[in-house]
């Protein structure tokens, strides 16, 4: 089944170009099944680039999704022009009375203050506590999965003495998880972060396991079984010239910053990137997916009553 996504939205003609199955209004009214209600809190700046990237990896997946954008209300995006804000997003008190059977908060590029300093921290937290009763599954990514261990775990992050920015091999530490079925023994994922969180502060009785890992940049991947919650310290969501822009970025800016580690051909930028991590990004929210359909509850009103698997 294709993703559900507003019909103006400009991720559409990108994803049709692509080659996405995208599901218009009148379709889906059609068909008699209940989508699976995925929200997305989208806090990184260029937010119809991350919508993008997210919706092209749900609509790869074989089950009806029906995607919500969500945004903060109390933080005025400086990227994204207000009218797609308007068009397109709910903020989250617009949201709150809703159930999600899944529900995605991304990175921000504010890594390096402390969580209370980020200038809608309070209401931050209130969408985690929220996520709790009205979500079955919650994926967080790189500083969401950062202020997600904080705010539940008391996991802190350590400031890098250089940013982790690059290609780099990761390790699968459980072949049989359900959220790691077909991936590899070893893999390529994105790295784009000034700081990072330690295997060592993961505490004993979290219920957190370790899924993914690199030798070089520490943990990538927690589950949680107690609140049913993925936490991603990096960017798998990122697509072919994501690395590319931000480091392009950087140098026009005149910010010190190395070529991303094992991310152009011979580490030239004058080439284009190769893409090694695309298939385990599909696979990654193909699992994430398959397991919430598999788990959730069939009325949506009762999601956040029923015990979680």
């Amino acid at each position: 089944m294709p993703i559900k996504i507003p019909d103006q939205l400009p991720a559409r003609e990108i994803l049709v170009r692509e080659g996405v199955s995208i599901m218009d209004e009148r379709t889906a009214m059609r068909q008699d099944i209940r989508p699976l209600q995925i929200g997305l809190l989208n806090l990184m700046p260029n937010k119809i680039r991350t919508e993008t990237q997210f919706a092209r990896l749900m609509g790869a997946t074989p089950l009806q999704v029906e995607l919500t954008l969500v945004r903060v209300g109390n933080h005025k995006s400086k990227n994204t022009p207000e009218e797609h804000l308007i068009s397109f997003y709910h903020t989250w008190e617009e949201v709150r009375d809703r159930k999600f059977d899944g529900f995605i908060t991304t990175g921000a590029p504010i890594e390096l203050l402390p969580f209370e300093q980020v200038d809608y921290w309070k209401e931050l937290e209130q969408i985690l506590d929220w996520t709790a009763t009205n979500v079955h599954s919650s994926f967080f990514i790189c500083w969401g999965a950062m202020a997600a261990a904080w705010h539940f775990h008391r996991i802190p992050k350590y400031t890098l003495p250089k940013k982790a920015f690059g290609i780099y091999r990761h390790l699968n530490n459980a072949p049989t998880s359900p959220y790691l079925a077909g991936f590899s023994d070893d893999f390529a994922v994105p790295v784009s972060r000034w700081t990072e969180v330690r295997s060592a502060d993961i505490p004993a009785e979290s219920g957190l396991e370790l899924l993914m890992e690199s030798n070089v940049t520490g943990p990538c991947l927690l589950s949680e079984v107690t609140g049913n919650r993925l936490y991603m310290f990096n960017h798998i969501e990122y697509d072919s010239t994501s690395l590319k822009e931000e480091y392009d970025r950087d140098i026009a800016a005149g910010t010190a910053i190395e070529v991303p580690h094992d991310y152009y051909p011979k580490d030239d930028p004058s080439r284009p990137p190769l893409n090694r991590w695309r298939s385990h990004a599909h696979l990654l929210f193909g699992n994430w997916i398959n397991r919430v359909y598999q788990t959730t509850s069939f009325e949506l009103s009762k999601v956040g009553t029923a015990p979680r698997p």
